[in-house]
């Protein structure tokens, strides 16, 4: 604008990204009211639309902070103005009504943690909500969860069935107020009620159903709970009896539980908590965060069997601040199902399938309409790390760094599953559904893509898959009709995901390790070396293949990848049995699955990372068998002694032009003559994964010095390692290389959604 303003100006402006539901328009109407604006503001499907008149200089000034100034849980990617004709006659500012003409583009707001306004309410005897447990305002509250369309009004979400009183109308109606337009808005006279159900999920008729189930978790029961995203399962973590009985009624044998504890001194109390790790656990979108056990922490040892990290969360939600703070301890807070299925969501669900498990039910008639896990983070030296992203990021949209020229659909992987729409430059990626290997979830997958693409107006042209013609989500791709199809590899896909997530269209070197994934000439990679960006790739190298003995027996069995791995190490075709291994594993068991990998017989090659973890940690007597995918690795590396500076050799061999190999068998031989010699497991575990860092990161500094490229990717399920991850960066950083690791999203398959969408948008421009 000129900075000579006319004495009258009009300007119309659009506003886009998350302004809906977040307090935008009040906002709006509070800052031209200040300036002495007339005009007014409103809801459409495309974002928030303003008009304002006035002194030329003070519609400047209202153009200027519009963006800055714009409530918490706003997020403004864009405003376009321009001028328009004076009006006659307008006096003031209005709010009007929300229109809709077109498709909807909108973002929808993720469901954030209650704000300390109204935890003040919450707590405050005098106040008309004092212990209402669905208390919320414009700057808090659930929106994903309960939102069925847009743009994001009452009618279009679960609260329509309640009709506010009089004082919470006023409320909503009152332009100055907090809670104007707040749509979950609601008090005790007019909004959700609790309800205590019994083991069966009858009604029991509590006068105070919160003191019920307080006094149920008091006395060592499980109590389901129904929260924000779907039900949980809670019981007092300290109480070993429960925390045991809780893991055999889910069928949940090792998988760590989620721990919530009532505040930061109290997470403190279970966790060693750095600056950031505290940052992430307070921060609006409260997810779980990992991290080191503190010695003495109030936790049975049921929680989280032979782990030293401990997964704990605050409360996020009004009916978790009066739970936590009227029982007076952290509880057991872990998903509402049986192991390896979704998250309950629905009451019926719940009924159908927590009855067995839960003792009590504390139910609320505020309906869920998508289910929603909780997130799982942890920190590391080069930033925060998904373990799952879901409740409180689900569905921020993830930028592209170029337009898709037709709407799309990426389906994802099989474990760990989301999907990705996306049309424009704009992504929505979905909330974590699980592993795709049973109906239930398969139906949740369902469900959620036909969600988004109501809620975000996505039509696919283009339906984008792994290569895998057996995961259910590559199936439900190939069923869809009237739609053009393109498979993607799966470790081309990671790193895609971290090309685009960083705005990346040029080339990188990419070390992708994770435990399986479909490879391009049929064979089962995860140690991979590629040279790529999103419209192709070249595998420049891998790690050594091994057999897996017995095929997917060896993920659940690390000892066959031990014995695998050993026999390419010492180049015998019956390896000694490790003395590790000798209580678990009987001689002529070992003997039988040598000869299945010296045969090829039901032994797949694979080029795995994940499976030499698997070998390593079998070898150091860390893990016979898994129950849960990760488990190996996962106490590998929460093993390593933090101390320890030496390393085995990994090297890395010329396999022919453009074509590197890592040579694990000389780090396996290295770390068998540790244990052999009686060296302490933490030491082998710490110099395994030095030396995997140590070749990892120069196999990379060769490839990038061959293909002229100064970027490094670091993805797949693998580097969620702290220790790999932070020093494989540390040496590449060394050596004057730039390194991307995911940041927006998991570098597990979680993320591989969002790189078929960033491979299917570059494969649109031709």
């Amino acid at each position: 604008m000129s900075r000579t303003a006319p004495a009258q100006s009009r300007v119309r402006i659009r506003v886009t990204g998350t302004v809906q539901g977040v307090g935008f328009r009040p906002y709006v109407h509070r800052l031209a009211g200040g300036l002495g604006l007339d005009g007014w503001v409103l809801n459409d499907e495309s974002g928030v639309l303003v008009e304002v008149q006035g002194p030329g200089s003070a519609v400047e000034r209202f153009v200027e902070r519009l963006p800055a100034e714009a409530p918490p849980l706003a997020a403004v990617e864009a405003v376009a103005s321009e001028q328009i004709p004076v009006g006659d006659g307008e006096r003031g500012f209005r709010i009007l009504e929300s229109t809709r003409t077109g498709e909807p583009e909108a973002l929808v707001s993720p469901d954030t943690a209650t704000c300390d306004d109204c935890l003040r309410e919450l707590f405050d005897p005098a106040d008309r909500r004092h212990r209402y447990p669905f208390i919320n305002c414009t700057n808090c509250g659930p929106r994903f969860t309960i939102v069925r369309d847009v743009p994001y009004d009452r009618p279009l979400t679960t609260m329509a069935g309640f009709e506010m009183c009089e004082r919470c109308r006023a409320e909503y109606d009152d332009p100055a107020d907090r809670r104007f337009h707040a749509q979950p808005n609601a008090c005790p006279r007019c909004g959700p009620a609790l309800a205590l159900l019994d083991a069966d999920a009858r009604p029991l008729g509590a006068h105070d159903p919160l003191l019920a189930a307080v006094e149920a978790l008091a006395g060592g029961l499980i109590v389901a709970v129904k929260g924000v995203g779907g039900w949980h399962l809670a019981c007092d973590a300290a109480d070993e009896r429960a925390a045991a009985e809780l893991r055999a009624r889910k069928h949940r044998e090792e998988k760590p539980f989620a721990l919530m504890a009532p505040d930061l001194p109290a997470a403190r109390s279970l966790v060693n908590l750095s600056p950031a790790e505290e940052r992430l656990l307070s921060g609006r979108e409260r997810p779980i965060v990992v991290a080191r056990r503190r010695s003495g922490a109030p936790a049975a040892a049921a929680v989280a069997p032979g782990r030293p990290d401990l997964g704990v969360m605050l409360p996020y939600s009004p009916l978790h601040h009066l739970l936590l703070a009227d029982v007076q301890r952290t509880l057991v807070m872990t998903s509402g199902n049986v192991s390896d299925e979704p998250i309950a969501y629905t009451d019926d669900d719940a009924a159908r399938r927590l009855c067995g498990i839960a003792d009590r039910f504390l139910s609320h008639d505020r309906p869920i309409h998508i289910r929603t896990d909780d997130s799982v983070l942890r920190s590391t030296a080069v930033g925060a790390v998904f373990l799952r992203r879901s409740r409180g990021y689900v569905p921020t949209s993830v930028a592209l760094p170029l337009a898709c020229r037709a709407p799309l659909l990426a389906c994802g992987a099989e474990l760990k599953n989301t999907f990705c729409v996306a049309k424009g430059r704009r992504t929505w990626v979905g909330h974590h559904i699980g592993d795709l290997q049973n109906w239930e979830t398969l139906r949740s997958f369902r469900e959620g893509v036909e969600h988004f693409e109501r809620l975000f107006a996505v039509r696919p042209e283009l339906v984008v898959h792994d290569l895998h013609p057996d995961y259910l989500s590559t199936r439900y791709a190939l069923e869809r009709s009237g739609v053009e199809l393109l498979g993607v590899q799966h470790h081309h896909a990671h790193l895609a995901a971290c090309l685009a997530e960083h705005g990346e269209l040029g080339a990188a070197v990419g070390a992708i390790f994770d435990g399986t994934g479909y490879g391009a000439d049929g064979t089962v990679w995860g140690g991979e070396l590629l040279l790529g960006d999103l419209r192709g790739f070249e595998r420049l190298g891998h790690l050594r293949p091994v057999p897996m003995p017995g095929g997917d027996r060896a993920v659940r069995e690390p000892w066959r990848m031990a014995c695998a791995w050993l026999a390419a190490a010492l180049d015998r075709e019956e390896p000694p049995l490790p003395p590790t291994l000798a209580g678990s594993i009987e001689p002529e068991r070992w003997r039988q699955v040598a000869q299945l990998a010296r045969r090829g017989v039901a032994s797949p090659l694979t080029t795995s990372a994940g499976r030499l973890f698997d070998a390593v940690a079998a070898i150091c007597g860390v893990r016979m068998r898994v129950t849960f995918e990760g488990q190996a690795a996962a106490e590998l590396e929460a093993l390593a002694s933090s101390g320890e500076r030496g390393r085995y050799e990994l090297p890395v061999i010329d396999g022919g032009p453009r074509r590197l190999e890592l040579d694990a068998r000389e780090t396996v031989r290295a770390a068998w003559a540790d244990v052999a010699a009686g060296a302490p497991a933490p030491v082998v575990a710490a110099r395994f994964h030095n030396g995997l860092a140590d070749g990892t990161a120069a196999a990379c500094v060769r490839l990038a010095e061959q293909a002229s490229v100064e970027t490094v990717v670091l993805s797949g399920g693998v580097f969620q390692n702290r220790l790999l991850l932070e020093r494989a960066t540390e040496r590449l950083s060394a050596a004057d290389l730039r390194v991307l690791a995911p940041a927006l999203l998991s570098p597990n398959d979680g993320g591989i959604s969002y790189g078929q969408a960033a491979v299917g948008a570059a494969a649109m421009q031709g």
